[in-house]
């Protein structure tokens, strides 16, 4: 079979090039080894934000094309991604008031800022921004990014390049490929399958930690730009604060943490800046980053946090461009594209570094980068296009939630909400003629019912209780161990089934 485009890398980027190519007219096939957003992309901080400390590091144009992504994607997933305020609470020793101001009238009009409100100071005595921290706090500035859920992002972004004619093969890795006159000759390899040949016309390595070893291993084609492998990990403790406001926090090394509110109970806390020298691959938290953030949060809150206090944590290695900068934290997050396409050759373009804020413009440069060889291909049309479930009427994701409920009476009032934001519009496509909670089916648990586990195994490519209880949802941490015994049974009988081994094959 042949392809207009094979796309390595199921990862945000990835599955926004996919779904950039599929509008554009062109045949795509994405293939990613394990499932989608299973490494970078599910370990973010879960922002869509401009960056204000690059600031720092004069990225002055990586900060404005971020800063008008955000909007842009505001727009275009308003259920998944919704506004967020942050409380910067003054630390004298860390960097002067007026260079925070600057910063923050910089952020606030570099990017065209339109729906999210200004920046502003505070005055944390009395205010519940203040109530939960420590006295010698008495001032702070307050301004405003968004929130993403971002495995979430990757799988809309996969599921609206599949309805636009794109390929998708989870659990399939590239064993190898080589060039064969103006194509590429592949061969992938399925988890469950015997391997097979496709070919394409050209290659978008956009494998994450992996794109060197794709580059050099897989496509055997020596050269390109270093990737600097940087682990973040966060852990998420019990609720610190009240409130739906969330706070960066500035520390003695110049560093900053974010504290976030997390799935109503939590608040999530990250990220740290480490060197990773190992191959790509799974990554844990050490218990010198537990200790580091735990630290950042008793700098600022009354309520003191220990490593006991950890309820749940992650950490993912993060493919940067290498810049040489000797500071983890100094190295930038803009993208590099690189194009290797010899005299008459099949094209492969490489991705690296990048920030999950800029993914849809980094698919969009990408997409230019081949226009050469794709002359047919559409024009650019991704900006203001929403992605599945997105049409949400005014952005509002709680009068969404409302009308779900007064579709389906018997819903509580937090299962709607999440619905809304996991969902948005497609929620009704479980849901439908639903008029009791029996009718969803099995029970797991936190609102979880077989009906959605089966739209998530048809539509979504989950397989494994992981992919639904910690990417499709965050679930995981409301559910005792009894429950995700039962949803690995019940996808065990999903799994030999006649339906779901069609849908493998």
């Amino acid at each position: 079979m042949e392809f207009d485009l094979l796309v390595v890398g199921g990862g945000v980027n990835g599955a926004g090039v996919a779904r950039d190519a599929a509008g554009r007219g062109l045949s795509v096939l994405l293939v990613e080894q394990n499932d989608l957003a299973s490494a970078t992309s599910s370990a973010s901080t879960k922002l869509v934000h401009g960056g204000l400390r690059y600031l720092e590091y004069y990225e002055f144009r990586l900060v404005r094309e971020a800063l008008e992504e955000r909007e842009t994607l505001l727009a275009m997933a308003p259920h998944i991604i919704w506004p967020l305020r942050f409380v910067l609470p003054h630390a004298h020793a860390t960097r002067p008031a007026w260079l925070v101001r600057l910063g923050l009238f910089l952020y606030d009009h570099l990017g065209g800022r339109r729906r999210l409100p200004g920046s502003r100071g505070l005055d944390l005595k009395g205010a519940l921004e203040g109530a939960s921290l420590r006295p010698d706090y008495r001032k702070a500035f307050v301004y405003s990014d968004c929130w993403v859920d971002d495995a979430r992002l990757v799988t809309l972004n996969a599921l609206d390049a599949r309805a636009r004619g794109a390929q998708i093969e989870t659990r399939t890795k590239l064993v190898s490929a080589r060039r064969s006159g103006a194509s590429w000759e592949a061969l992938l390899e399925p988890e469950n399958g015997p391997a097979r040949k496709v070919r394409a016309r050209a290659i978008v390595n956009a494998a994450g930690p992996w794109v060197s070893e794709v580059l050099g291993g897989a496509l055997k084609v020596a050269g390109g730009s270093g990737t600097r492998l940087i682990k973040g990990s966060h852990i998420v403790v019990p609720r610190l604060f009240e409130g739906d406001h969330a706070y960066m926090l500035q520390n003695p090394d110049r560093r900053i943490v974010f504290a976030i509110p997390y799935e109503d109970r939590f608040t999530l806390v990250g990220t740290t800046d480490v060197a990773w020298d190992a191959a790509p691959g799974p990554a844990r938290i050490s218990d010198a980053e537990v200790d580091y953030l735990c630290e950042s949060l008793n700098r600022y809150f009354t309520r003191p946090t220990t490593p006991d206090d950890v309820v749940w944590s992650y950490a993912g290695v993060r493919p940067l461009f290498d810049d040489q900068a000797d500071d983890a934290s100094a190295v930038t997050r803009d993208y590099v594209l690189e194009v290797d396409a010899p005299e008459g050759a099949a094209p492969v373009l490489s991705v690296f570094g990048g920030k999950i804020t800029t993914y849809r413009r980094l698919a969009d440069h990408a997409l230019d980068r081949l226009a050469t060889f794709f002359p047919h291909a559409g024009p650019s049309w991704t900006r203001g296009a929403v992605l599945p479930g997105g049409d949400v009427p005014n952005l509002d994701q709680r009068a969404l939630a409302q009308a779900l409920r007064a579709e389906f009476p018997f819903l509580a009032d937090d299962l709607a909400l999440r619905l809304a934001r996991s969902y948005g519009t497609r929620a009704r496509r479980f849901m439908a003629g639903a008029t009791s909670p029996k009718d969803l089916g099995e029970a797991f648990g936190a609102g979880l019912y077989a009906a959605e586990v089966d739209y998530l195994v048809a539509e979504e490519w989950a397989r494994t209780a992981e992919d639904i209880l910690y990417r499709r949802s965050k679930l995981g941490l409301h559910l005792p161990r009894e429950a995700v015994a039962r949803l690995e049974a019940y996808l065990a009988g999903k799994a030999d089934a006649p339906a779901m081994k069609a849908l493998e094959a």
